[in-house]
C-alpha cells in the first residue's frame, strides 16, 4: 500500500478552500492589447465548441453561472479572464471554443490568431488545459491545437470530459488512447485527468492539478 504525499494532500486541501473561496469574472479580452497586465499566473482551458469547457468551469469553481453556456457554439471569440482568490492568487482563461463548422472563415482565421498571439506571448501562462469529449476522443482538429502547444513551448494537460455518458469499460479504452496519444507531446503533461461536471467526477482532482501548475 502506497504511503499518502503529505504536500499532495495539503496541495489538494488548499485547492479546495481556493475554489470555494472568491471567484469573479473579470473582463472578456477580444484582442491581445486588451488583456489584463500579467501579474499573477494564468490557467487556460482551451477545446472544442460543444466540449463542455462552460459546464466543466462551473463545475471547477462551484458556481452555477460563472461560464455562460452558449446555445450556439463557437459564439465566443474572446478570451473571457476569471479572477480567484482575494487576495488574487490566478485566473482562469476561458479560450474561445474551436472547430466550429458553422462560423465563417475569418472568424476561424481571427480565432488562431489570437489564440497563437495568446500562446506564444504570455509569459504567466502556466498551463493549458485541452479538455477532450470522451465518446469521441481525439480528432484531427484538436491534434491541430495540440501541435499549435508543442510548437509555442506551452505546457499542457488533456482532460476527458462528460465521463459520465459512456460505459465504464469504453472510458477505460478512451482514458488508455488518450493518455497513449498524449504521450507522444512533448509539451504534454504525461497523465490525463477524466471529469464528468455532471457527476463531479475528476473535479477535486483538476482543482489540486490547477493549483499544482500555478506553483511550479
Amino acid at each position: 500500500m502506497s504511503e499518502i504525499d503529505p504536500a499532495a494532500e495539503d496541495r489538494g486541501e488548499r485547492a479546495r478552500k481556493l475554489f470555494a473561496g472568491p471567484i469573479a469574472f473579470l473582463k472578456s479580452a477580444p484582442a491581445l492589447q486588451h488583456l489584463p497586465a500579467p501579474s499573477v499566473p494564468e490557467i487556460a482551458f482551451a477545446g472544442r465548441s460543444n466540449v463542455g469547457k462552460s459546464s466543466l468551469l462551473n463545475a471547477l469553481t462551484n458556481r452555477n453561472g460563472l461560464a455562460r453556456t452558449s446555445v450556439t457554439p463557437g459564439r465566443t471569440q474572446e478570451l473571457n479572464y476569471f479572477n480567484v482568490g482575494n487576495p488574487l492568487v490566478f485566473r482562469l482563461v476561458d479560450m474561445p471554443g474551436y472547430g466550429f463548422a458553422k462560423a465563417p472563415k475569418d472568424v476561424v482565421k481571427k480565432w488562431r490568431f489570437l489564440v497563437n498571439d495568446y500562446l506564444r506571448g504570455r509569459q504567466v501562462l502556466k498551463r493549458t488545459l485541452v479538455l477532450i469529449d470522451s465518446r469521441h476522443g481525439f480528432k484531427d482538429v484538436d491534434r491541430e491545437v495540440l501541435e499549435m502547444l508543442d510548437t509555442a513551448a506551452v505546457s499542457y494537460r488533456v482532460v476527458l470530459t462528460k465521463a459520465d455518458k459512456i460505459k465504464a469499460s469504453e472510458l477505460a479504452a478512451v482514458h488508455a488512447a488518450t493518455e497513449a496519444e498524449a504521450r507522444k507531446h512533448p509539451a504534454a503533461h504525461p497523465e490525463v485527468i477524466v471529469t464528468s461536471s455532471e457527476k463531479g467526477m475528476g473535479i477535486a482532482e483538476l482543482r489540486t492539478a490547477v493549483l499544482e501548475a500555478v506553483e511550479s
